[in-house]
Protein backbone atom coordinates (compact mmCIF):
# COMPACT_ATOMS: atom_id res chain seq x y z
CA UNK A 1 0.00 0.00 0.00
CA UNK A 2 0.71 3.70 -0.04
CA UNK A 3 3.04 5.18 2.23
CA UNK A 4 2.07 8.93 3.01
CA UNK A 5 4.63 11.48 4.36
CA UNK A 6 4.28 11.60 7.69
CA UNK A 7 4.44 14.97 8.53
CA UNK A 8 1.71 15.95 6.76
CA UNK A 9 -0.41 12.73 7.47
CA UNK A 10 -0.22 14.07 11.18
CA UNK A 11 -1.26 17.21 9.86
CA UNK A 12 -4.22 15.92 8.04
CA UNK A 13 -5.58 13.60 11.14
CA UNK A 14 -5.40 16.90 13.16
CA UNK A 15 -7.45 19.10 10.54
CA UNK A 16 -10.12 15.87 10.38
CA UNK A 17 -9.79 16.01 14.26
CA UNK A 18 -11.07 19.94 13.99
CA UNK A 19 -14.38 18.93 12.52
CA UNK A 20 -17.39 18.25 14.61
CA UNK A 21 -18.35 15.35 15.69
CA UNK A 22 -21.60 13.60 15.01
CA UNK A 23 -23.04 13.67 18.66
CA UNK A 24 -26.92 13.24 17.19
CA UNK A 25 -26.46 9.58 17.34
CA UNK A 26 -24.21 9.07 19.89
CA UNK A 27 -26.40 7.39 22.19
CA UNK A 28 -27.71 4.84 19.43
CA UNK A 29 -25.42 1.21 19.35
CA UNK A 30 -23.03 1.78 17.27
CA UNK A 31 -22.56 -1.03 14.57
CA UNK A 32 -18.67 -2.07 12.98
CA UNK A 33 -18.38 -3.20 9.15
CA UNK A 34 -18.49 -6.87 10.57
CA UNK A 35 -21.65 -6.49 12.13
CA UNK A 36 -23.60 -5.38 9.04
CA UNK A 37 -22.22 -7.96 7.25
CA UNK A 38 -22.23 -10.70 9.30
CA UNK A 39 -26.21 -9.91 9.74
CA UNK A 40 -26.55 -9.93 6.16
CA UNK A 41 -25.12 -13.15 5.82
CA UNK A 42 -27.84 -14.48 8.12
CA UNK A 43 -30.88 -12.73 7.20
CA UNK A 44 -30.96 -12.16 3.19
CA UNK A 45 -33.77 -14.63 1.62
CA UNK A 46 -31.49 -15.26 -1.64
CA UNK A 47 -28.15 -16.54 0.55
CA UNK A 48 -31.11 -18.77 2.50
CA UNK A 49 -32.61 -20.26 -0.78
CA UNK A 50 -28.37 -20.67 -1.99
CA UNK A 51 -28.11 -23.35 0.98
CA UNK A 52 -31.24 -24.85 0.46
CA UNK A 53 -30.00 -25.74 -2.83
CA UNK A 54 -27.18 -27.26 -1.20
CA UNK A 55 -28.82 -29.60 1.38
CA UNK A 56 -30.67 -30.27 -2.16
CA UNK A 57 -27.56 -31.17 -3.62
CA UNK A 58 -26.06 -33.00 -0.87
CA UNK A 59 -29.25 -35.25 -1.09
CA UNK A 60 -28.53 -35.30 -4.74
CA UNK A 61 -25.05 -37.17 -4.08
CA UNK A 62 -26.86 -39.60 -1.68
CA UNK A 63 -29.35 -40.72 -4.13
CA UNK A 64 -26.44 -40.64 -6.98
CA UNK A 65 -25.24 -43.52 -3.99
CA UNK A 66 -28.05 -44.63 -3.76
CA UNK A 67 -29.22 -45.61 -7.87
CA UNK A 68 -26.84 -48.64 -8.25
CA UNK A 69 -28.40 -50.89 -5.60
CA UNK A 70 -29.81 -53.77 -6.83
CA UNK A 71 -33.03 -53.81 -8.30
CA UNK A 72 -35.46 -56.51 -6.50
CA UNK A 73 -39.04 -57.27 -6.31
CA UNK A 74 -41.48 -59.17 -5.10
CA UNK A 75 -45.41 -59.75 -5.58
CA UNK A 76 -47.87 -62.39 -5.97
CA UNK A 77 -51.03 -62.51 -8.82
CA UNK A 78 -54.09 -64.28 -8.09
CA UNK A 79 -55.96 -65.02 -11.50
CA UNK A 80 -59.36 -66.35 -12.77
CA UNK A 81 -59.90 -66.78 -16.44
CA UNK A 82 -59.75 -69.35 -19.48
CA UNK A 83 -56.84 -71.55 -20.68
CA UNK A 84 -56.84 -71.16 -24.58
CA UNK A 85 -53.79 -70.81 -26.73
CA UNK A 86 -52.18 -71.88 -29.95
CA UNK A 87 -48.85 -73.02 -31.03
CA UNK A 88 -47.10 -69.13 -32.92
CA UNK A 89 -44.74 -67.00 -31.36
CA UNK A 90 -46.10 -63.03 -31.41
CA UNK A 91 -44.21 -59.89 -30.06
CA UNK A 92 -46.16 -58.80 -26.34
CA UNK A 93 -46.97 -55.21 -26.69
CA UNK A 94 -47.56 -55.25 -22.49
CA UNK A 95 -50.84 -56.03 -22.43
CA UNK A 96 -51.47 -59.34 -24.17
CA UNK A 97 -51.86 -61.81 -21.30
CA UNK A 98 -49.90 -64.75 -20.99
CA UNK A 99 -51.53 -68.25 -20.99
CA UNK A 100 -49.24 -71.03 -20.63
CA UNK A 101 -50.38 -74.54 -22.23
CA UNK A 102 -53.61 -74.91 -23.13
CA UNK A 103 -53.59 -75.78 -27.05
CA UNK A 104 -56.25 -77.67 -27.75
CA UNK A 105 -58.64 -78.22 -30.59
CA UNK A 106 -61.59 -76.42 -29.60
CA UNK A 107 -62.41 -73.58 -26.98
CA UNK A 108 -63.03 -74.42 -23.52
CA UNK A 109 -64.67 -71.40 -21.54
CA UNK A 110 -64.37 -72.80 -18.34
CA UNK A 111 -62.92 -70.52 -15.70
CA UNK A 112 -59.88 -71.91 -13.89
CA UNK A 113 -58.11 -70.67 -10.67
CA UNK A 114 -54.43 -70.05 -10.42
CA UNK A 115 -51.68 -67.82 -8.31
CA UNK A 116 -48.05 -67.06 -8.79
CA UNK A 117 -45.66 -65.68 -6.36
CA UNK A 118 -42.14 -64.11 -7.39
CA UNK A 119 -39.32 -62.68 -6.35
CA UNK A 120 -37.25 -60.41 -8.97
CA UNK A 121 -33.76 -59.17 -8.61
CA UNK A 122 -31.41 -57.08 -10.93
CA UNK A 123 -27.80 -55.79 -10.01
CA UNK A 124 -25.07 -54.13 -12.81
CA UNK A 125 -22.29 -56.91 -12.25
CA UNK A 126 -20.41 -54.73 -14.31
CA UNK A 127 -20.80 -50.68 -15.59
CA UNK A 128 -17.43 -49.84 -16.89
CA UNK A 129 -17.24 -46.95 -14.17
CA UNK A 130 -20.42 -45.51 -14.74
CA UNK A 131 -21.31 -45.61 -11.08
CA UNK A 132 -18.13 -43.54 -9.83
CA UNK A 133 -18.60 -41.60 -12.68
CA UNK A 134 -22.03 -40.55 -12.09
CA UNK A 135 -21.32 -40.08 -8.22
CA UNK A 136 -18.67 -37.74 -9.18
CA UNK A 137 -20.73 -35.87 -11.46
CA UNK A 138 -23.34 -35.33 -8.15
CA UNK A 139 -20.18 -34.38 -6.16
CA UNK A 140 -19.15 -31.93 -8.54
CA UNK A 141 -22.70 -29.95 -8.53
CA UNK A 142 -22.81 -30.17 -5.02
CA UNK A 143 -20.12 -28.40 -4.92
CA UNK A 144 -20.87 -25.88 -7.71
CA UNK A 145 -23.48 -25.05 -5.41
CA UNK A 146 -21.82 -24.00 -2.38
CA UNK A 147 -19.32 -22.19 -4.62
CA UNK A 148 -22.76 -20.48 -5.53
CA UNK A 149 -23.30 -19.42 -2.13
CA UNK A 150 -20.20 -18.75 -1.27
CA UNK A 151 -20.03 -16.03 -4.46
CA UNK A 152 -23.43 -14.71 -3.44
CA UNK A 153 -22.43 -14.11 -0.02
CA UNK A 154 -18.94 -12.67 -0.98
CA UNK A 155 -20.73 -10.11 -3.63
CA UNK A 156 -23.55 -8.77 -0.96
CA UNK A 157 -19.92 -8.60 1.79
CA UNK A 158 -18.86 -6.48 -1.18
CA UNK A 159 -22.10 -4.99 -1.54
CA UNK A 160 -22.32 -4.07 1.91
CA UNK A 161 -18.97 -2.64 2.39
CA UNK A 162 -19.54 0.21 -0.20
CA UNK A 163 -22.63 1.03 1.59
CA UNK A 164 -20.92 1.26 5.05
CA UNK A 165 -18.11 2.96 3.71
CA UNK A 166 -20.66 5.56 1.54
CA UNK A 167 -22.31 5.86 4.71
CA UNK A 168 -19.30 6.87 6.56
CA UNK A 169 -18.31 9.79 3.85
CA UNK A 170 -22.25 11.13 4.07
CA UNK A 171 -21.95 11.16 7.64
CA UNK A 172 -18.54 13.63 7.38
CA UNK A 173 -19.69 15.44 5.02
CA UNK A 174 -22.65 15.82 6.97
CA UNK A 175 -20.64 17.00 9.47
CA UNK A 176 -18.70 19.43 7.37
CA UNK A 177 -22.21 20.64 5.80
CA UNK A 178 -23.67 21.54 9.66
CA UNK A 179 -20.38 23.34 10.25
CA UNK A 180 -20.80 25.29 6.92
CA UNK A 181 -24.58 26.12 8.21
CA UNK A 182 -23.15 27.60 11.55
CA UNK A 183 -20.55 29.74 9.37
CA UNK A 184 -22.85 31.06 7.59
CA UNK A 185 -24.93 31.63 10.00
CA UNK A 186 -22.65 33.40 12.03
CA UNK A 187 -21.57 35.47 9.04
CA UNK A 188 -25.03 36.61 8.42
CA UNK A 189 -25.45 37.94 11.89
CA UNK A 190 -22.50 40.03 11.58
CA UNK A 191 -23.58 41.40 8.24
CA UNK A 192 -27.10 42.27 9.34
CA UNK A 193 -25.24 43.93 11.90
CA UNK A 194 -23.02 45.74 9.77
CA UNK A 195 -25.34 46.86 7.18
CA UNK A 196 -28.21 47.79 9.85
CA UNK A 197 -25.27 49.85 11.09
CA UNK A 198 -24.93 52.18 7.88
CA UNK A 199 -21.63 50.46 7.35
CA UNK A 200 -21.96 48.25 4.44
CA UNK A 201 -25.10 48.13 1.87
CA UNK A 202 -28.63 46.05 2.83
CA UNK A 203 -28.22 44.05 -0.24
CA UNK A 204 -24.98 42.27 1.87
CA UNK A 205 -27.31 41.28 4.34
CA UNK A 206 -29.86 39.70 1.43
CA UNK A 207 -26.67 37.97 -0.56
CA UNK A 208 -25.48 36.31 3.36
CA UNK A 209 -29.19 35.37 3.69
CA UNK A 210 -29.47 33.56 0.14
CA UNK A 211 -26.00 31.67 0.97
CA UNK A 212 -27.29 30.49 4.29
CA UNK A 213 -30.50 29.09 2.83
CA UNK A 214 -28.21 27.43 -0.05
CA UNK A 215 -25.99 25.71 2.91
CA UNK A 216 -28.90 24.29 4.93
CA UNK A 217 -30.30 23.08 1.28
CA UNK A 218 -27.04 21.11 1.09
CA UNK A 219 -27.07 20.40 4.34
CA UNK A 220 -30.35 18.71 3.76
CA UNK A 221 -29.58 16.91 0.66
CA UNK A 222 -26.70 15.11 1.91
CA UNK A 223 -29.05 14.21 5.52
CA UNK A 224 -31.39 12.73 2.88
CA UNK A 225 -28.74 10.92 0.82
CA UNK A 226 -27.84 9.11 4.38
CA UNK A 227 -30.69 8.24 5.03
CA UNK A 228 -31.28 6.58 1.88
CA UNK A 229 -28.17 4.54 2.66
CA UNK A 230 -29.73 3.70 5.82
CA UNK A 231 -32.43 2.12 4.42
CA UNK A 232 -30.51 0.37 1.95
CA UNK A 233 -28.37 -1.20 4.44
CA UNK A 234 -31.46 -2.01 6.81
CA UNK A 235 -32.35 -4.15 3.42
CA UNK A 236 -29.02 -5.83 3.24
CA UNK A 237 -28.78 -6.50 7.12
CA UNK A 238 -31.96 -6.89 8.45
CA UNK A 239 -30.73 -4.19 11.00
CA UNK A 240 -34.09 -1.73 11.64
CA UNK A 241 -33.46 1.31 9.62
CA UNK A 242 -34.26 3.13 12.75
CA UNK A 243 -31.01 1.46 14.54
CA UNK A 244 -28.40 2.17 11.69
CA UNK A 245 -25.56 3.90 13.05
CA UNK A 246 -22.21 4.05 12.92
CA UNK A 247 -19.45 5.27 15.17
CA UNK A 248 -18.00 8.64 13.44
CA UNK A 249 -17.47 10.63 16.95
CA UNK A 250 -13.73 9.91 16.75
CA UNK A 251 -13.03 11.49 13.21
CA UNK A 252 -9.31 10.14 13.92
CA UNK A 253 -10.71 6.47 13.87
CA UNK A 254 -11.56 6.75 10.24
CA UNK A 255 -8.05 7.51 9.39
CA UNK A 256 -6.57 4.72 11.95
CA UNK A 257 -9.15 2.44 9.86
CA UNK A 258 -7.20 3.39 6.59
CA UNK A 259 -3.91 2.97 7.75
CA UNK A 260 -4.64 -0.03 9.24
CA UNK A 261 -6.41 -1.92 5.94
CA UNK A 262 -3.34 -0.08 4.43
CA UNK A 263 -1.03 -2.49 6.20
CA UNK A 264 -3.27 -5.67 5.53
CA UNK A 265 -1.69 -7.57 2.42
CA UNK A 266 -3.39 -9.57 0.19
CA UNK A 267 -3.80 -12.86 1.10
CA UNK A 268 -3.49 -16.43 -0.90
CA UNK A 269 -6.91 -17.39 -0.17
CA UNK A 270 -9.30 -18.41 -3.19
CA UNK A 271 -11.75 -15.62 -4.50
CA UNK A 272 -15.09 -16.92 -4.73
CA UNK A 273 -15.80 -14.92 -7.84
CA UNK A 274 -13.10 -16.99 -9.62
CA UNK A 275 -14.14 -20.60 -7.85
CA UNK A 276 -17.25 -20.38 -9.04
CA UNK A 277 -16.24 -20.72 -12.30
CA UNK A 278 -13.72 -23.02 -11.54
CA UNK A 279 -16.53 -25.51 -10.19
CA UNK A 280 -18.43 -24.81 -12.86
CA UNK A 281 -15.61 -26.16 -15.69
CA UNK A 282 -15.25 -29.31 -13.23
CA UNK A 283 -18.94 -30.09 -13.14
CA UNK A 284 -19.21 -29.91 -16.88
CA UNK A 285 -16.36 -32.08 -16.97
CA UNK A 286 -17.58 -34.77 -14.78
CA UNK A 287 -20.17 -34.49 -17.08
CA UNK A 288 -18.25 -35.95 -20.18
CA UNK A 289 -16.99 -38.46 -18.47
CA UNK A 290 -20.73 -39.41 -17.07
CA UNK A 291 -21.56 -39.13 -21.14
CA UNK A 292 -18.88 -41.19 -21.66
CA UNK A 293 -19.51 -44.36 -19.30
CA UNK A 294 -23.07 -43.62 -19.95
CA UNK A 295 -22.96 -44.95 -23.84
CA UNK A 296 -21.12 -48.50 -22.78
CA UNK A 297 -22.39 -51.55 -22.29
CA UNK A 298 -23.66 -52.79 -19.27
CA UNK A 299 -23.27 -56.35 -17.75
CA UNK A 300 -26.73 -57.40 -15.54
CA UNK A 301 -26.83 -60.96 -13.26
CA UNK A 302 -30.58 -61.22 -13.24
CA UNK A 303 -32.05 -63.91 -11.00
CA UNK A 304 -35.96 -64.63 -10.37
CA UNK A 305 -37.33 -67.01 -8.68
CA UNK A 306 -41.49 -68.21 -8.47
CA UNK A 307 -43.73 -70.77 -7.40
CA UNK A 308 -47.45 -71.10 -9.03
CA UNK A 309 -50.71 -73.15 -8.44
CA UNK A 310 -53.23 -73.61 -10.75
CA UNK A 311 -56.58 -75.67 -11.00
CA UNK A 312 -55.84 -77.43 -14.41
CA UNK A 313 -53.62 -80.66 -13.48
CA UNK A 314 -51.09 -81.85 -14.89
CA UNK A 315 -53.07 -83.88 -17.24
CA UNK A 316 -54.67 -80.98 -18.95
CA UNK A 317 -58.08 -81.50 -17.22
CA UNK A 318 -59.84 -79.17 -14.67
CA UNK A 319 -60.11 -79.68 -10.81
CA UNK A 320 -63.34 -80.46 -9.49
CA UNK A 321 -62.58 -77.87 -7.04
CA UNK A 322 -61.57 -74.38 -8.52
CA UNK A 323 -59.94 -73.62 -5.08
CA UNK A 324 -57.32 -75.68 -5.15
CA UNK A 325 -55.75 -74.06 -8.06
CA UNK A 326 -54.60 -71.75 -5.02
CA UNK A 327 -51.89 -73.17 -3.29
CA UNK A 328 -48.13 -73.57 -4.98
CA UNK A 329 -47.84 -76.24 -6.83
CA UNK A 330 -44.31 -75.67 -9.05
CA UNK A 331 -41.31 -73.91 -7.49
CA UNK A 332 -39.06 -72.86 -10.51
CA UNK A 333 -35.85 -70.40 -10.30
CA UNK A 334 -34.09 -69.14 -12.95
CA UNK A 335 -30.39 -66.88 -13.43
CA UNK A 336 -29.10 -65.07 -16.14
CA UNK A 337 -26.28 -62.88 -17.30
CA UNK A 338 -27.24 -60.55 -19.42
CA UNK A 339 -25.13 -58.03 -22.11
CA UNK A 340 -26.70 -55.33 -22.89
CA UNK A 341 -26.08 -52.27 -25.67
CA UNK A 342 -27.85 -50.00 -27.77
CA UNK A 343 -26.37 -50.68 -31.22
CA UNK A 344 -27.29 -46.55 -32.14
CA UNK A 345 -25.12 -45.69 -28.59
CA UNK A 346 -22.40 -44.43 -30.79
CA UNK A 347 -24.69 -41.65 -32.13
CA UNK A 348 -26.20 -40.35 -29.29
CA UNK A 349 -22.78 -40.45 -27.33
CA UNK A 350 -21.36 -38.00 -29.99
CA UNK A 351 -24.42 -35.72 -29.31
CA UNK A 352 -23.96 -35.62 -26.00
CA UNK A 353 -20.65 -35.19 -25.87
CA UNK A 354 -20.69 -32.26 -27.81
CA UNK A 355 -22.94 -30.38 -26.06
CA UNK A 356 -21.08 -31.48 -22.70
CA UNK A 357 -17.64 -30.27 -24.23
CA UNK A 358 -19.34 -26.85 -25.48
CA UNK A 359 -20.48 -26.53 -22.20
CA UNK A 360 -17.46 -26.66 -20.21
CA UNK A 361 -15.53 -24.33 -23.09
CA UNK A 362 -18.46 -21.81 -22.48
CA UNK A 363 -17.37 -21.82 -18.33
CA UNK A 364 -13.65 -21.81 -19.19
CA UNK A 365 -14.69 -18.53 -20.98
CA UNK A 366 -16.56 -17.39 -18.52
CA UNK A 367 -13.83 -18.02 -16.05
CA UNK A 368 -11.50 -16.00 -18.13
CA UNK A 369 -13.85 -13.25 -18.84
CA UNK A 370 -14.37 -12.80 -14.57
CA UNK A 371 -10.25 -13.24 -14.28
CA UNK A 372 -9.84 -10.39 -16.74
CA UNK A 373 -12.49 -7.86 -15.31
CA UNK A 374 -11.15 -8.45 -11.40
CA UNK A 375 -7.20 -7.81 -13.03
CA UNK A 376 -9.03 -4.53 -14.57
CA UNK A 377 -10.93 -3.59 -11.17
CA UNK A 378 -7.29 -4.18 -8.90
CA UNK A 379 -5.40 -1.89 -11.59
CA UNK A 380 -7.96 0.77 -11.38
CA UNK A 381 -7.75 0.24 -7.81
CA UNK A 382 -4.05 0.60 -7.73
CA UNK A 383 -3.96 3.81 -9.37
CA UNK A 384 -6.85 5.36 -7.71
CA UNK A 385 -5.17 5.00 -4.58
CA UNK A 386 -1.83 6.41 -6.17
CA UNK A 387 -4.00 9.81 -6.81
CA UNK A 388 -5.64 9.39 -3.24
CA UNK A 389 -2.37 9.33 -1.86
CA UNK A 390 -0.74 12.21 -3.64
CA UNK A 391 -4.03 14.55 -2.93
CA UNK A 392 -4.02 13.28 0.88
CA UNK A 393 -0.86 15.31 0.69
CA UNK A 394 -1.62 18.41 -0.93
CA UNK A 395 -5.63 18.61 0.34
CA UNK A 396 -4.00 19.50 3.77
CA UNK A 397 -2.25 22.34 2.74
CA UNK A 398 -5.47 23.03 0.92
CA UNK A 399 -7.18 23.03 4.14
CA UNK A 400 -4.79 25.46 6.22
CA UNK A 401 -4.67 28.28 3.24
CA UNK A 402 -8.21 28.46 2.75
CA UNK A 403 -8.64 28.72 7.01
CA UNK A 404 -6.39 31.37 6.88
CA UNK A 405 -8.12 33.11 3.96
CA UNK A 406 -11.19 33.06 5.62
CA UNK A 407 -10.42 34.06 8.55
CA UNK A 408 -8.19 37.19 6.97
CA UNK A 409 -11.13 38.01 4.98
CA UNK A 410 -13.53 38.02 7.61
CA UNK A 411 -11.27 40.81 9.43
CA UNK A 412 -10.89 42.17 6.57
CA UNK A 413 -15.10 42.79 5.67
CA UNK A 414 -15.79 43.90 9.08
CA UNK A 415 -12.78 46.58 8.95
CA UNK A 416 -14.63 47.84 5.64
CA UNK A 417 -12.03 46.75 3.54
CA UNK A 418 -13.94 44.13 1.31
CA UNK A 419 -17.25 43.16 0.06
CA UNK A 420 -19.53 40.56 0.88
CA UNK A 421 -18.46 38.60 -2.39
CA UNK A 422 -14.89 38.15 -1.83
CA UNK A 423 -15.92 36.99 2.31
CA UNK A 424 -18.80 34.11 1.10
CA UNK A 425 -15.93 32.91 -2.01
CA UNK A 426 -13.12 32.23 1.07
CA UNK A 427 -15.92 31.02 2.59
CA UNK A 428 -17.07 28.52 -0.22
CA UNK A 429 -13.39 27.96 -1.06
CA UNK A 430 -12.92 26.55 2.79
CA UNK A 431 -15.78 24.28 2.23
CA UNK A 432 -14.93 23.09 -0.73
CA UNK A 433 -11.62 22.33 0.60
CA UNK A 434 -12.88 20.61 3.65
CA UNK A 435 -15.08 18.35 1.25
CA UNK A 436 -12.72 17.51 -0.78
CA UNK A 437 -10.89 16.33 2.02
CA UNK A 438 -14.11 14.02 2.84
CA UNK A 439 -13.84 13.11 -0.69
CA UNK A 440 -10.17 12.27 -1.47
CA UNK A 441 -10.55 9.90 1.99
CA UNK A 442 -13.60 8.26 0.78
CA UNK A 443 -11.84 7.23 -2.61
CA UNK A 444 -8.52 6.15 -0.90
CA UNK A 445 -10.74 3.70 1.21
CA UNK A 446 -13.48 2.52 -1.64
CA UNK A 447 -10.13 1.67 -4.09
CA UNK A 448 -8.56 -0.51 -1.35
CA UNK A 449 -12.14 -2.11 -0.51
CA UNK A 450 -12.12 -2.85 -4.81
CA UNK A 451 -8.42 -4.01 -4.77
CA UNK A 452 -8.82 -6.43 -1.89
CA UNK A 453 -12.18 -7.42 -3.16
CA UNK A 454 -10.45 -8.59 -6.48
CA UNK A 455 -7.96 -10.07 -4.58
CA UNK A 456 -10.15 -12.14 -3.12
CA UNK A 457 -9.32 -11.07 0.27
CA UNK A 458 -12.37 -8.70 1.37
CA UNK A 459 -12.89 -10.87 4.76
CA UNK A 460 -8.97 -9.55 5.62
CA UNK A 461 -10.26 -5.50 4.52
CA UNK A 462 -13.57 -6.27 6.57
CA UNK A 463 -11.55 -7.02 9.78
CA UNK A 464 -9.47 -4.17 9.81
CA UNK A 465 -12.41 -1.78 9.76
CA UNK A 466 -13.22 -1.26 13.14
Amino acid sequence: MISFCTGKFRRAISILLCLPALSAISQQKKYTLKDFVDSAQHHLPALLQKQALIEAAKAGVTDAKHAFLPTSYIGDELTAGTDNSIPGSYISFGIIPSSSSGVRSANIYQSALGNIGFFYNQYELLDFGLKKATVRNAQAYLQLTQADRDRQAYLIKWQVAKLYLDLLKGQFQLAIDRQNVSRYDTLFTVIRAVTESGIKPGADSSLAKAELSKARITFNQTLGGIRQLQQQLAFLSGIPFDNIAIDTANSGGYLSALRTAGNVQAGDTANPLIDFFNKEKDLYVQREQLVKKSYLPRVLLNGVGWARGSSIDYTNNYKSSAASGLGYQRFNYLAGLTLEYDLFNIVHRRDKERIAHNNSLASDYGLQQQQLELQNVGYKADEAIRTAARNLVEVPIQIGSSTDAFNQKTAQYKAGIINVVDLTNASFVLYRSQSDYVQTLSDWLLANLDKYSAAGSLDQFIQSIK
